[in-house]
């Protein structure tokens, strides 16, 4: 099959591999459409340590059941699926309790660590346990289904945190991420949003999806803009998207007392914290990885136009042309936020 294949840091090759096999409680899916998420740019260049060359990555993905193991019952050939990023066991304490995510034997797909190699979607084939797969609704493209794996990032992170109908919420890094967060915030009933970043065009961008105020993050006093749109209290919710220590810091500073922090950017392994405003003012920090079961209730909402992530999509692209997407993506060229790429 045609692959895209990391042979060494920041060199791609479309080459032959072998198709994969198919266990006996597997999907063989012929892949239409794989998104490359920004940890797949950060592994193209090595930074994370966690796309070791050789792999093929890709963890955004959708397409159509070509051949289904032995012991399959809800997929037959031909169904349209998409599929869970993360492969659990579904076995363990953690998942039989419904943390799928923080499966004692997690594998992400399209990941290359010191643990396991997990070939991902960026290739004409990828077999994935039937577990892990969701059918696609009618109304839903190729492309617009691969990319329910960042919805359920937002979802997962809004669900954490509890949101009541009509707090207040910031949102840190307005990302792709950050603002799927801001429209599930307003799906969920959610009063004022305010979004933050350095980018103004991103911040635009926010306005439209469902914010209700934007702050730039380099010229303005974050948290003094906060306090002054929330009556001088604080939001009672904020969410980082970023994973930088002046990100989290600004996030903590405008949280109300007994404020609550979603934290969903990794981008550093580690920051500094202002633990003693966190301990004395009683703030709660959450941190919220990947999705657990919250496909199906991403898919209706996207189906519904609940969730629109088509002003995300820059372009769309054959799986030959990756390579130069890649470089382009990692250059970060100004108005390139999510490339699909189709085998």
């Amino acid at each position: 099959m045609k692959a895209l294949l990391l042979t060494d840091y920041t060199k791609l090759d479309v080459t032959d591999l072998p198709c994969p096999e198919v266990g006996p409680d597997d999907l063989l899916v012929r892949v239409a459409a794989c998104g490359i998420c920004g940890s797949d740019v950060h592994g193209y260049d090595g930074s994370t340590g966690r796309r070791i060359p050789p792999i093929v990555m890709g963890h955004e993905a959708s397409g159509v059941v070509a051949d289904a193991g032995a012991n399959v019952r809800r997929f037959r050939p031909s169904d349209r699926v998409t599929f869970d990023s993360t492969i659990s066991c579904g076995t363990c304490y953690f998942c039989v309790g419904g943390h799928l995510n923080l499966c004692d034997r997690r594998r992400v797909l399209g990941v290359s660590c010191d643990e396991y190699r997990q070939h991902g979607a960026f290739a004409e084939y990828v077999a994935v346990p039937e577990r892990i797969a969701y059918r696609i609704p009618d109304s839903l493209s190729f492309d617009h289904a691969a990319l329910v794996e960042p919805v359920s990032i937002a979802f997962h992170a809004v669900g954490l945190t509890r949101v009541g109908l009509g707090d207040s919420a910031l949102v840190v890094g307005a990302g792709m991420i950050g603002q799927l967060v801001v429209q599930t915030l307003r799906a969920a009933g959610c009063g004022r949003i305010i979004a933050v970043d350095l980018d103004e065009t991103r911040l635009e961008q926010a306005l439209k999806h469902g914010a209700d105020h934007a702050v730039n993050a380099g010229s303005d006093d974050v948290p003094g803009q906060v306090f002054g749109l929330t009556g001088g209290r604080g939001v009672d919710l904020a969410f980082e998207a970023v994973g930088t220590a002046p990100a989290i810091q600004a996030a903590v500073a405008s949280l109300r007392k007994g404020g609550v922090l979603g934290l969903i950017g990794n981008l550093t392994p580690r920051v500094e914290i202002p633990l003693q405003s966190i301990v004395t003012r009683e703030l709660s920090l959450l941190g919220s990885c990947a999705s657990s079961g919250e496909y199906p209730a991403c898919l209706e909402m996207m189906a519904r136009g609940r969730i629109d992530v088509s002003p995300f999509v820059s372009a769309v692209a054959p799986l030959e042309e990756g390579p130069g997407w890649f470089e382009r993506l990692h250059r970060r060229e100004p108005g390139l936020i999510k490339v699909v790429l189709q085998p």
